[in-house]
């Protein structure tokens, strides 16, 4: 993927990111910036911290020390009344209070678990999984609703005439996809990919990846992906961080650092998905 243009606003801002469950185990001393736009992708093997990582960016997890900052921009958030003095507001996610992080979540951050089942309502249809997303910022009219989950549904390559079909009819592909829509349909400016595409057939991953590098291109979207494979990674990240036993051992570019990485732990992470 072509070099995002970092001229663009930072959006995420995280410093010094501790969050340890003994030794070797979380993720220590974490910094980056996430610019308006870009993919970044966090890739390493399992219990390299990435998924800790993950959690504590998402919100989901307090960190031990840190901060992740978000930065907002007048005209493009739902919750203005931090914007009244500050047009370029910057939120420390942990400092905001558990009632506004939520709803900083709900609004304007997305989450696409590994498992769809663990981002889906499985009691209730494809249609009420997409719709209940729109009324939680206050759309109330069933037909535009309706309409909206259809079209939605269509993006993501499901059958809009199965609106009414409940989740658990669907394959765990059709899931995954209905899960995207969920996500999406909000139009998060932040989204969190936890392993999108772990656990499905080789087949169904090709189509679901290429159906995401295209949302995540129309939509402009922000996205910080976790995933071990490294196939995914140069498909739709521009920026790569390679963790291990807790830290970032390197970052950059992806093709540079697939093509050419300069950290031993890179090269047998590289090499291991090379060689048959």
């Amino acid at each position: 993927m072509k070099k995002p243009r970092l001229t663009r606003p930072v959006l995420l801002d995280v410093r010094d990111i501790t969050r340890l469950y003994g030794p070797a185990k979380g993720c220590e001393a974490i910094d980056f910036q996430l610019h308006a736009g870009e993919v970044l992708g966090i890739v390493g093997e399992s219990g390299s911290g990435k998924s800790t990582l993950l959690r504590v960016l998402a919100g989901l997890e307090a960190p031990d020390s840190g901060n992740v900052i978000y930065r907002r921009h007048a005209g493009q958030t739902v919750l203005d009344e931090d914007l009244s003095e500050n047009a370029d507001a910057a939120l420390d996610l942990y400092a905001i209070g558990e009632a506004r992080r939520r709803a900083l979540l709900r609004l304007e951050w997305g989450l696409v678990h590994q498992n769809p089942r663990d981002g889906l309502r499985m009691g209730v249809s494809a249609g009420a999984n997409i719709g209940e997303q729109l009324m939680a910022q206050g759309q109330r009219h069933y037909g535009q609703l309706r309409a909206t989950g259809q079209e939605w549904m269509r993006q993501v390559e499901l059958d809009p005439s199965r609106i009414d079909d409940a989740p658990r009819t669907f394959s765990g592909g059709m899931q995954q996809r209905l899960q995207i829509a969920r996500t999406l349909v909000t139009q998060p400016r932040l989204v969190f990919m936890d392993e999108p595409t772990g656990g499905l057939d080789v087949s169904v991953q090709a189509r679901l990846l290429d159906m995401l590098r295209t949302l995540v291109r129309q939509l402009g979207l922000s996205v910080v992906l976790v995933t071990h494979d490294l196939a995914v990674a140069r498909l739709l990240a521009h920026r790569l961080m390679v963790m291990r036993r807790g830290q970032v051992v390197e970052t950059g570019l992806t093709d540079q650092i697939l093509d050419d990485p300069q950290h031993e732990y890179t090269q047998l992470l590289v090499s291991s998905v090379l060689t048959p």
